[in-house]
């Protein structure tokens, strides 16, 4: 058993240096599932006595061909690279939501916000551009206003926030919980839409009340301002 072991962990720490290093946080959908899978035949084959240890390390030994194979290829292609990596999606264009790219995505606006907030970005009209990576991370643009010097940066003080930025309709459906949590009410709502010549809630692909009680609106299919 402690020679498997051995043999396994040398033969994973030199085919994994020979098909190459990544961050983590680079690594693409294709890349994730072959480490995994590596490491799970690996495994199988230091702890499975039952499995022919030749067997297990030819298994390691084409499992780290192939890969390095679909790399070298998706290295030479643009169409083979975007075969086995996806491509970079573009889920907001011109501060507009692309609900159609989110779902090819098959990434809700929740998650959206939820990267967005990850780097400490809390409401989308402070959003140009957003690029959707094939390692799952988000690239974001700022408007050139989000992107100027801070109130305190210039020793000017900010007023406090009236709201918390929160989503109110998603997918054209109102989300009742966070109306109640702000203390607002459907009807306000309504006639905040109504104000933007909006009458149907369906209709709205994502709406987000702002620091300021302003609501950001993202219609469904709404193609970015030229």
């Amino acid at each position: 058993m402690i020679l498997r072991a051995s043999f396994s962990f040398f033969a994973i720490l030199i085919l994994a240096r020979i098909i190459g290093k990544k961050q983590v946080s680079q690594l693409t959908f294709f890349h994730y599932v072959t480490g995994i899978t590596f490491g799970s035949i690996a495994a199988e084959v230091s702890t499975q006595v039952e499995t022919p240890f030749l067997d297990g390390m030819v298994s390691l030994i084409v499992w780290a061909a192939l890969t390095i194979i679909v790399s070298y290829i998706s290295f030479r292609s643009s169409k083979a690279r975007i075969l086995f990596d996806d491509k970079p999606s573009i889920v907001i264009n011109n501060g507009v939501i692309l609900n159609n790219e989110l779902r090819k995505a098959r990434l809700h606006p929740d998650e959206l916000a939820m990267l967005l907030r990850e780097q400490s970005i809390f409401s989308f009209d402070e959003v140009l551009y957003a690029v959707f990576e094939t390692n799952g991370e988000l690239s974001v643009l700022k408007k050139p206003l989000a992107r100027t010097a801070t109130k305190e940066d210039v020793s000017v003080s900010a007023p406090a926030p009236q709201y918390f930025p929160l989503e109110l309709i998603s997918d054209g459906k109102i989300i009742q919980k966070n109306l109640t949590d702000l203390q607002l009410t459907e009807d306000w709502l309504r006639k905040k839409l109504a104000k933007k010549n909006i009458h149907e809630i369906d209709k709205v692909y994502y709406a987000q009340i702002l620091e300021n009680g302003s609501l950001y609106i993202s219609i469904k299919n709404a193609s970015p301002p030229s």
